[in-house]
Formats: C-alpha cells, sequence, structure tokens
C-alpha cells in the first residue's frame, strides 16, 4: 500500500480542508496515511513568516477561497472562523497524545469541525473539552497529560523533525524525502506515493 504522512498543525486554516477528507480521501485512493501532528507556529515564527497579519486583503482572499474550495468538496464551513488561535501548541498537544492511544484522528477531525462549522476556537474551551468527549476521552485526565512535560517534549521534538525534513506549513504531505506543501497538492502526493509503492 502506498505511505504518506500527512503533517498538520491544528491552527492552520487550509488545513481544514484536508483534515475533513483524509479518511475517506485515503481509502479511495489506496493510502496508508501516518496524521503527524506539530507546531507550525513554532517554524513560521523561526522562518520570520507571519502570512496574515496585517494582509486584509490577503485574510480575506484566504477566507474566500477557503469557502470556494470547501463548496468544490461538498463540505460545509462558516468563514472568517476564529483566527489565529492562541492555544495552537495546546491543541496540538492534545492530538499528539491522541494519536499514541488512537483517538487523535477523531478528535482533530472533530475539533476542526467546530472550529470551521461552528465557530469555536480550537484548544480553547468548549471546542476542547467537547471534541475530547466526543471521541470518548475524559477532558481533565487529557489535559492534564498534555500539558505535562513528556507530551510537550514530544510535540518538540515532533516539530524539529518536521522542520529536519523541509516541512515548513501545513497541510504538506510527505513520501520519503518528497514535502508536498498545501491542501491543493494532495493529490501530487497521492500519486507520488503510488509510484514510490
Amino acid at each position: 500500500m502506498a505511505k504518506l504522512d500527512f503533517w498538520y498543525s491544528i491552527g492552520s486554516t487550509y488545513s481544514y480542508l484536508t483534515v475533513m477528507r483524509m479518511g475517506g480521501y485515503a481509502r479511495d485512493n489506496g493510502l496508508d496515511v501516518t496524521w503527524r501532528p506539530f507546531d507550525v507556529r513554532h517554524i513560521m515564527v523561526a522562518q520570520n513568516n507571519i502570512p496574515f497579519r496585517d494582509k486584509p486583503v490577503k485574510t480575506a482572499y484566504m477566507w474566500r477561497d477557503m469557502e470556494r474550495r470547501a463548496q468544490l468538496y461538498g463540505l460545509p464551513i462558516r468563514v472568517p472562523a476564529p483566527y489565529p488561535l492562541p492555544h495552537l501548541p495546546l491543541a496540538n498537544r492534545v492530538a499528539l497524545l491522541g494519536m499514541t492511544e488512537g483517538w487523535g484522528e477523531a478528535y482533530t477531525v472533530d475539533t476542526y469541525r467546530r472550529w470551521f462549522q461552528d465557530g469555536q476556537e480550537a484548544g480553547s474551551e468548549p471546542n476542547l473539552s467537547d471534541s475530547l468527549r466526543a471521541v470518548g476521552q475524559d477532558p481533565a485526565t487529557v489535559l492534564a497529560r498534555a500539558q505535562g512535560k513528556e507530551i510537550g517534549d514530544a510535540l518538540a521534538r515532533q516539530t524539529a523533525t518536521a522542520q529536519k525534513i523541509g516541512v515548513f506549513g501545513s497541510p504538506s504531505f510527505v513520501v520519503g524525502d518528497e514535502v508536498f506543501w498545501g491542501d491543493d497538492r494532495l493529490d501530487d502526493a497521492a500519486d507520488w506515493a503510488r509510484r514510490q509503492a
């Protein structure tokens, strides 16, 4: 089966488009996808890359572009969504913990759904606790673990790995040494993965 790593950061707007369709897309395209949450803000700050700050025209374009793309995919969307997210690292800590326990994908989908369909900030309440309950997790238990040193260190390592292999934005897809950036590059990444398989 063709293998593809899906690098994403809760806090990335365009990742909504990929997160909400990745499960079905992977099945339909014969892909073995590994979801890899990381802290894109850390990488962007290191690169002095703040894409939408003080850029109202670009921001307006982003929201309209996302509306168009969501319509093409048949995804509901309500924009502008709360952005940027003040608790981006916490949202990704929870996702990373979930990946180790088997509920990370479902949590990611639910938190993005609440963010882009219900207008609830990912990584903040009530999105955080409601998303955890929706995937059968106790919010107090998960948050205590997610805010601990072990998961913080794990997210830092995951982010360092992303940076080392050349991931600079979210969503990104990695096949071997090849990096494909952006929701609109998913088909290219899938084709490359099938060729390598």
